[in-house]
């Protein structure tokens, strides 16, 4: 039987196969669909046969590594048989916050030296004002100017109100999120 090919064989392991798989997963759907996985993985994988070794362990080692495959993969899945989830979930577009921060880039661009100076040190770098105060070589005061002044002009020149949240997204697609997560949506 050495020079036969071992495709031809696998008919004759169907039965055996099925039995062991139904003695895994205890339902006969489920145990088809993997003896039907197990065929397609050994036939495409035919070449790593080695011929005059046992088919049946073969194919019953490959069963055995696709059910426990696929019980790994449940833990990690949410059953969501009618969508209920899968309708509330929503994301916010990453354009509009690319958008954002170019116009951000922009303004913060045409502040002053001095004040995108003292917004990166206290703002963005984390630095209290006295710290800040002794890096620059100025009073403390002068820092949390510059600080305040650079703060009003980036809100002026980005066209933001008090009452603005710098929100990465626009209202109308805040509006879709928020009724996906809400359920308004259906």
């Amino acid at each position: 039987m050495s020079d036969s090919d071992p495709r031809d064989e696998l008919v004759d392991h169907l039965p055996a196969m099925r039995a062991f798989a139904m003695s895994l997963t205890r339902n006969s759907a489920t145990a088809d669909d993997m003896v039907q996985d197990t065929l397609v993985k050994a036939w495409t994988n035919i070449d790593k046969f080695e011929v005059g070794t046992n088919l049946r362990a073969w194919l019953f080692t490959i069963l055995r590594n696709t059910y426990y495959s696929s019980r790994r993969k449940a833990k990690r899945e949410v059953a969501d048989v009618d969508g209920v989830f899968t309708e509330s979930l929503s994301q916010k577009p990453d354009h509009d916050g690319r958008l954002q921060m170019a116009d951000f880039r922009d303004a913060f661009a045409q502040l002053p030296d001095e004040q995108r100076e003292a917004l990166i040190l206290v703002g963005a770098s984390g630095f209290a004002y006295e710290e800040a105060a002794t890096m620059c070589g100025v009073a403390v005061g002068t820092i949390k100017s510059r600080v305040n002044r650079g703060r009003a002009k980036l809100a002026e020149l980005m066209h933001l109100t008090d009452d603005d949240a710098m929100e990465l997204t626009d209202d109308a697609t805040m509006a879709v999120v928020a009724a996906r997560v809400n359920g308004a949506l259906r």
